[in-house]
């Protein structure tokens, strides 16, 4: 019997998918919770995926198992349609509504697919989803680069942590030229998730 409450976030290398793990992490250790976590990096430095799985409440081994994620956090569209799958049947999907095209799909001159289709079949599968534009709201709180952290914000009604430790996580992990920036970014996700 599952008894964890499980988080996929995924993205493209660069978007800060790991530092949004690293918050959830630390919320959880703020509140004495157990946490598990993984992390694979697929040519991220190259524009490819990354996927991070937490875990909280997890005592059992650290991966996320397909149709069993609670809540998947998408920093894009495409990344969202790829991973989709890892959510069980009620879980929710908190996406930015981004979308970064593979250059191998402008290198073998393959059509590029529009946003609106890409939306449209996410939200056929069933899934409650919520589309943000967070990398325009992140760059309204002072830096694009806040995108991860409007996200969290978001995601903070879904998850099962205190406001409080999410927001002192972020506080703790940013760079602390950063923190006012990202305490912003990270109350204008809460609100436009409403």
């Amino acid at each position: 019997m599952k008894k964890s409450y499980d988080v996929l976030i995924v993205g493209i290398g660069g978007q800060g998918t790991i530092l949004a793990s690293n918050v959830l992490g630390d919320a959880c250790v703020l509140e004495g919770r157990h946490v598990r976590g993984a992390e694979t990096h697929g040519m991220s430095q190259r524009g490819g995926s990354v996927e991070t799985h937490i875990r909280i409440d997890g005592k059992f081994g650290s991966l996320i198992a397909p149709g069993t994620a609670d809540l998947l956090i998408a920093f894009d569209v495409l990344e969202a349609l790829r991973y989709r799958h890892f959510l069980k049947p009620n879980g929710t999907m908190i996406i930015n509504r981004e979308m970064v095209v593979p250059t191998s799909v402008y290198s073998n001159k393959l059509p590029v697919p529009k946003i609106e289709d890409v939306e449209a079949e996410l939200k056929a599968g069933g899934h409650k989803v919520v589309l943000i534009n967070a990398t325009e709201i992140a760059t309204e709180a002072g830096s694009p680069l806040a995108a991860n952290i409007i996200l969290m914000g978001a995601a903070s009604h879904t998850l099962p942590l205190a406001v409080k430790s999410l927001s002192e996580a972020v506080r703790r992990n940013v760079p602390p030229k950063t923190v006012e920036i990202n305490e912003k970014a990270f109350n204008l996700g809460r609100e436009v998730a409403l």
